[in-house]
């Protein structure tokens, strides 16, 4: 495929390269980096989600009522 032919991919790939460089091995990641990392990913908002998370939209949470439980956590 190309690049251009897969924006959200090619969109994911970058976000998850700002914790693990183009150049970093694979195998050296560590079982605790992985739920950080997803965490961060699955919970930060996407302007193509209407600024909510994967996490909002997948499990249909309100934006307020996640924020408020998570200020409470």
């Amino acid at each position: 495929y190309a690049s251009w032919e897969r924006g959200l991919n090619e969109n994911t790939n970058g976000l998850i390269r700002q914790y693990f460089p183009k150049n970093q091995d694979f195998t050296t990641i560590t079982h605790e980096e992985l739920p950080f990392v997803i965490d961060k990913l699955n919970n930060r908002p996407r302007k193509r989600l209407a600024m909510k998370t994967p996490n909002q939209v997948f499990f249909g949470i309100n934006p307020m009522v996640a924020l408020q439980n998570r200020i409470r956590d």
